[in-house]
C-alpha cells in the first residue's frame, strides 16, 4: 500500500524511490530509500518501525500512527472520495487480522483502534502545539459549556473520556448522588506503568473557580474546603477488583472548570507537608481545554450538532 504497488488496489498512490524517502520524512522518521527493491525494503523499514518503544503490549510505536495516518491522507485519494472508502477497506483487510482497524476521526485524520480494548491509539498530542482552525473552533465550543456545565457533567463527559484517551484504566467515578462512597474524590482510576507496577489516582473536581478567599463565593470554591477533600482522598484505600485487593491512592489530582488560582496553590503547598506535596497535581480550564482538543476527543453530546455549524469570529486570537 505504502509503494503503491498494483496488488494493493487503485487506491493508493505509486510511490518511486524519492517518494518513498519523503513519505517516511513526512513521518518524521530519517529512513531513505537505499535503492533496493521497494517493496522489500518499506517492510523492514516497518519492522524496524515496531521494534521500537512502545507504551504498552498492545499500543504499537508512534512513529507506525503516524506512518497510517500519513497513508491514509484524504489528499491522496484516488478513484474515491476523500473519505477514502476503498482504501479504508483494503486497510482494514490487514489490520484486523492483527486486531486492530483504522477509521478517520473528526478531525480528517486517520486513527487506529485496538479492538478487544476499544483503545484509540495516535501519535503524543502535544497540548503546546499551536492550534488547527478547527481545534480552535471545538476549543470555543468546549469553554463555553464549561461555563455551565454542573460538576456531574465535567466529570462524566469531560473527565471520564479524556483520562481514558490518556490511558488510564479502571476509571471508577463516585457521583455526587451518594456522597457516602465519595471519601474526597469525585473518581479514581490506575495507570499501568511499563514496569507493569501501577500507580493509583483519585481526582476531586469542581465546576468553576478555586481561590484562596476565606470562603467559597458563588462558584468559587475555596481552597481550604479542597485541602480538607484531599486529606480524606490520600487517607482513604481503593479497592481494585482485578487485582482484588485495597490500594491507597498515589497522586490526587485537582481539576478545576475555571482558574486555580497563583495564592490557592501556594496556600495549599504550605499545608502541606514535603511528602503529600509531591503526590498533589492541578489542571485547571486551559490544560483541560488543550488536552481535550490535540487528543481528539468527541465533544460533549449536546456540542456535536453546533460544532458542524460554529465559525470562528475574527477577533478570537490564535
Amino acid at each position: 500500500m505504502i509503494c503503491g504497488n498494483s496488488e494493493s488496489g487503485p487506491h493508493f498512490r505509486y510511490r518511486s524511490s524519492s517518494y518513498l524517502t519523503q513519505f517516511f520524512e513526512d513521518c518524521d522518521t530519517e529512513y531513505a530509500h537505499d535503492g533496493s527493491t521497494r517493496k522489500w525494503w518499506v517492510a523492514a523499514t516497518l519492522e524496524q518501525i515496531l521494534d521500537g518503544p512502545q507504551p504498552n503490549a498492545y499500543v504499537p510505536p508512534d512513529a507506525f500512527s503516524a506512518v497510517i495516518r500519513r497513508l491514509m491522507d484524504r489528499d491522496d485519494a484516488l478513484d474515491e472520495s476523500s473519505d477514502r472508502p476503498g482504501a479504508l477497506a483494503v486497510l482494514n483487510a490487514a489490520l484486523q487480522r492483527e486486531g486492530y482497524e483504522a477509521f478517520y476521526a473528526e478531525d480528517g485524520n486517520c486513527y487506529l483502534r485496538h479492538l478487544p480494548t476499544k483503545t484509540v491509539i495516535a501519535p503524543a498530542a502535544n497540548p503546546g502545539r499551536p492550534l488547527s482552525k478547527r481545534e480552535m473552533e471545538r476549543r470555543v465550543l468546549l469553554e463555553g459549556f464549561l461555563d455551565s456545565a454542573s460538576e456531574d457533567e465535567l466529570t462524566e463527559q469531560i473527565l471520564l473520556p479524556l483520562f481514558r484517551r490518556l490511558g488510564f484504566q479502571r476509571i471508577t467515578a463516585a457521583g455526587h448522588k451518594d456522597k457516602a462512597l465519595e471519601y474526597g474524590k469525585d473518581l479514581w482510576m490506575k495507570f499501568t506503568l511499563p514496569t507493569l507496577h501501577s500507580l493509583y489516582f483519585g481526582i476531586q473536581a469542581k465546576r468553576g473557580k478555586i481561590d484562596a478567599a476565606g470562603r467559597s463565593k458563588g462558584e468559587s470554591a475555596n481552597v481550604a474546603e479542597v485541602l480538607a477533600q484531599i486529606r480524606m482522598m490520600l487517607g482513604h484505600m481503593v479497592f481494585d477488583p482485578e487485582i482484588n485487593k485495597r490500594a491507597l491512592v498515589d497522586h490526587a489530582i485537582i481539576v478545576a472548570g475555571g482558574e486555580i488560582t497563583k495564592q490557592a496553590r501556594n496556600w495549599l503547598g504550605e499545608q502541606l507537608d514535603a511528602s503529600a506535596r509531591s503526590q498533589i497535581l492541578f489542571m485547571d480550564r486551559n490544560d483541560l481545554l488543550d488536552l481535550f482538543v490535540v487528543n481528539n476527543i468527541d465533544l460533549p453530546p449536546k456540542l456535536i450538532a453546533q460544532s458542524a455549524a460554529v465559525s470562528l469570529d475574527d477577533d478570537i486570537p490564535f
